[in-house]
């Protein structure tokens, strides 16, 4: 059975629906990524799912509750990251720990989370006196002190150095193996396509498509050579040469239109090779996810914005400011 659950989510603010007719299924044990552009109703999805926004239509179910009516009950099963805030600035790293684990019953050994995010050596230090990718790392240590069945992660990344990155990759694919469903919005695609299981795309509120990164990198593939060299190559001689179109799609990026067969791409090797220009990158056929997201996107890029008509009296239109709490907080 699924951890989570949405039925045709809708979500309304005054006369514009942010999200329309949302459906989708998360389970335990499983990273899925929300990605969409900015305005793409990711957000407010999420937030429907913590419990802190209501749904103008449709159903939510997370771990079998109601985010909204079992609010008191939901919240010591989940963990939520903001991607900033929701700190007091002068409060050391180590008691912002134990202050949160103070709100549930069984936490995990603060001192062992903040090894696990590599911040023992700042256990003293305040809030304000972390780096941004400290804050982060802090941030996603408060999330998980309650042992959360489910976890909502906002960017988790951003801000971060590479081995730091590299660091919450790994907690993440931890957490799945644990058990833990971690629902994750990120604008990295090259994060979401390693450490994902399954992908969903939405844009101005609309589901776009869902599937794990491997089966939408497939279905994206095409009939297309794509390769990264220097910049400002002579795209006119080498297609001469491939007898194909050559578009260098931006500084440095190329694609070829031609079937990606194995003696095509031979010739542009050679023919490369025969200019003495270094290959950075070769894709044939298949995309990358960045790609099938540009794609995707672009496609939906003339839906417009759904105007609804005024809801009658007593239902909820939900206008209140994004909430500062995290889990536990009653």
């Amino acid at each position: 059975m699924p951890v989570i659950e949405v039925s045709n989510l809708s979500i309304a603010y005054g006369d514009i629906r942010a999200v329309t007719n949302l459906s989708f299924t998360a389970n335990s044990g499983e990273v899925l990524a929300v990605l969409g552009p900015n305005g793409a109703g990711k957000t407010s999805t999420v937030e429907c799912l913590e419990g802190y926004r209501r749904p103008t239509t449709g159903e939510v179910r997370v771990l079998g509750l109601d985010p909204i009516a079992d609010h008191a009950l939901l919240v010591p099963q989940i963990g939520v990251m903001l991607q900033t805030g929701g700190v007091y600035p002068g409060i050391r790293v180590l008691e912002a720990l134990e202050l949160f684990g103070s709100f549930y019953s069984d936490p995990a050994n603060p001192n062992e989370l903040l090894e696990r995010v590599g911040l023992t050596h700042r256990r003293t230090s305040t809030w304000r006196q972390l780096s941004g990718g400290e804050q982060q790392r802090l941030s996603l240590a408060l999330a998980l002190i309650g042992k959360p069945q489910v976890a909502f992660l906002d960017e988790p990344t951003a801000g971060i150095d590479l081995q730091g990155r590299q660091l919450v990759r790994t907690i993440v694919r931890e957490l799945a193996e644990q058990g833990t469903c971690v629902v994750l919005t990120t604008h990295d695609l090259d994060e979401a396509e390693r450490v994902c299981d399954r992908v969903l795309i939405i844009d101005k509120g609309h589901l776009i498509t869902v599937g794990t990164p491997g089966e939408l990198m497939a279905a994206g593939g095409s009939r297309e050579i794509r390769f990264g060299a220097p910049a400002g190559i002579d795209v006119a001689a080498l297609g001469k040469a491939m007898l194909a179109a050559v578009h260098e799609h931006s500084p440095g990026e190329y694609v070829v239109d031609i079937d990606p067969s194995p003696s095509n791409i031979a010739a542009l090797t050679n023919w490369l090779a025969e200019m003495d220009l270094p290959l950075a990158d070769i894709r044939a056929g298949r995309q990358s996810l960045e790609d099938v997201f540009m794609r995707m996107t672009a496609i939906t890029g003339e839906i417009p914005a759904v105007k609804i008509e005024r809801a009658p009296q007593g239902t909820s239109r939900n206008r209140q400011p994004r909430t500062r709490r995290r889990a536990g907080d009653q």
